[in-house]
């Protein structure tokens, strides 16, 4: 039998302090969060594998080194208003609901809300909000938000997206570069986003996302 608290450990000191993953505070809440009950019960035993897992239906859940390097480069913190766009599992949701004050989760129309938001209510993630819609255009009906998080990878990030930062806000996302992908750090400060990469990572890409025509970030 697994012992799952003993995986979360090897996780920790094996995949993330390793790999300049340092921050104690995303540290803990990777060291808390229970990887094992966002996977289907046949995919428990490699839930803390160094690798995205397929879930089916063209849904991943991203590896845990990519999901702390972009949740490290946002720089979290406490009274953050936070939005998380592709993870339909809420693991990332859940996760990044130890380090802000709250998490709206985006998930598509066709995933079934009920048990996504259980799993969270029993872990005590009650600072996650659910919503259902289309990933590209974000959820402005709560924005702005102060971080914005994309648990996959995206060959652009979209200007809607953008326009949803705060003032000092931040979208964290792997943005495609040919066969690998950056780490992207967006920050919009007195209007104007810059961007900062400062990691390589290669993870599935997220459904439903394209190059926008005319526009590049």
């Amino acid at each position: 039998m697994i012992d799952y608290a003993v995986a979360r450990h090897n996780m920790v000191e094996n995949q993330l302090r390793p790999n300049q993953i340092d921050d104690p505070r995303v540290l803990d809440a990777m060291g808390e969060i229970p990887r094992e009950l966002f996977v289907p019960k046949a995919l428990r035993g490699v839930a803390y594998s160094d690798e995205d897992l397929d879930l089916g239906q063209g849904r991943f859940l991203i590896e845990p080194l990519a999901l702390a390097k972009l949740i490290q480069a946002a720089s979290p913190r406490s009274e953050d208003v936070a939005l998380v766009v592709g993870d339909v599992t809420g693991y990332a949701a859940a996760v990044l609901s130890r380090l802000v004050a709250t998490v709206f989760l985006l998930v598509p129309p066709a995933v079934a809300t009920e048990p996504v938001e259980t799993l969270l209510s029993e872990l005590g993630c009650d600072n996650v909000v659910l919503r259902q819609g289309d990933a590209m255009a974000g959820h402005p009906a709560q924005a702005p938000y102060d971080l914005i998080l994309l648990a996959g990878s995206v060959p652009s990030i979209p200007s809607a997206l953008i326009d949803q930062l705060a003032e000092n806000g931040r979208l964290v996302a792997v943005v495609e570069h040919g066969r690998s992908g950056k780490v992207t750090v967006a920050r919009k400060v007195n209007g104007a986003v810059g961007r900062l990469t400062p990691f390589d990572a290669r993870i599935f890409r997220l459904p439903g996302f394209k190059v926008e025509a005319g526009f590049q970030f």
